[in-house]
């Protein structure tokens, strides 16, 4: 999957535009945490800010864990961090991930039961891992991130839906 990473699409378009559709079916949602793409990711900056009723919630590493922070404009609230990823200050306020009402994921691959291949530190499944039973878990990829099997392990977090275009 990671040989697979340069010859993804970079268009985020029709992911995004999938991810609208869902919006519109859970319109309950009101605490969504998204993520920074990195490359072979779904960039989802455009989409994000299309949005300013949802109140978004973006990961920052701490340690061993992720910690979430609410973020009105990610383009300006947005800082290199660990592993180079754009991420919250620390400076600012966080947010339980018990407040979070649904996490989309981002992933190397993703299978039709929910299997998510992360990239291999746990961070994610030790993050949802915490989350409201009812917090809905989406993974977000390419159609090509599609595969038959991830493989998961008894401490991989299933997603309940994947999102993909």
């Amino acid at each position: 999957m990671r040989q697979l990473i340069p010859h993804l699409p970079t268009d985020p378009q029709p992911v995004c535009t999938a991810l609208e559709t869902w919006l519109h079916r859970h319109p309950h949602l009101r605490t969504i945490a998204a993520f920074s793409a990195l490359p072979g990711e779904v960039c989802l900056m455009r989409w994000i800010t299309r949005h300013p009723e949802i109140h978004w919630a973006f990961p920052r590493v701490s340690g061993a864990d992720l910690v979430f922070h609410p973020i009105q404009n990610p383009p300006s609230e947005l800082l290199p961090g660990n592993f180079g990823i754009p991420e919250p200050s620390p400076t600012l306020p966080e947010i339980s991930t018990r407040e979070i009402d649904a996490f989309l994921c981002p992933g190397l691959a993703f299978d039709a039961t929910g299997g998510r291949l992360g990239r291999g530190m746990g961070f994610y499944d030790r993050t949802l891992s915490t989350a409201r039973p009812d917090a809905l878990k989406i993974g977000v990829c390419f159609a090509a991130q599609l595969v038959p099997d991830t493989f998961s392990e008894s401490h991989d977090v299933r997603m309940d839906h994947v999102i993909s275009a």
